[in-house]
């Protein structure tokens, strides 16, 4: 195995970072879906009636779920599934903001990637305007 200093890898082959913290794992899940174009995907069927533990089995083929879980930079920082149990632990998104991404309640027929993008944008804004607000409402 021939060692390969760091400058001259990046010459050579598309070195990308992990996504640590929230915020960049959003913003990498985001952007995977824009680049689908305006793919039709699967949503979630009625992620508000299932129990507990149905929901976070909760899965579909060609889902945004699996979208993320196919890329192997966000396997590599510790996606372990396309389930709802996975995403919200990995993403650290809430049940109210999963069932908002999601379920087929939302989007009354066709699922397209832009339009989820969109809304992943809208959960990661969300959060940091929480959370600005809580700071400061502590302060």
């Amino acid at each position: 195995m021939e060692k390969i200093p760091l400058d001259r890898l990046v010459s050579v082959a598309a070195v990308v970072p992990l996504p640590v913290t929230r915020a960049q794992r959003l913003q990498r899940w985001r952007d995977l879906l824009r680049r689908q174009g305006d793919r039709l995907l699967r949503p979630l069927l009625h992620l508000e009636f299932r129990s507990p533990e149905d929901r976070v089995e909760c899965r579909a083929d060609n889902s945004p779920l699996a979208v993320a879980f196919a890329d192997p930079v966000l396997r590599a920082a510790g996606l372990r599934g396309d389930t709802v149990g996975h995403a919200e632990a990995f993403f650290g998104l809430s049940s109210r903001e999963t069932h908002y991404l999601l379920c087929d309640c939302h989007y009354l027929g066709a699922m397209g990637s832009e339009r989820v993008a969109r809304r992943v944008d809208v959960v990661a804004q969300t959060n940091l305007v929480a959370k600005a607000w809580l700071f400061l409402k502590a302060s």
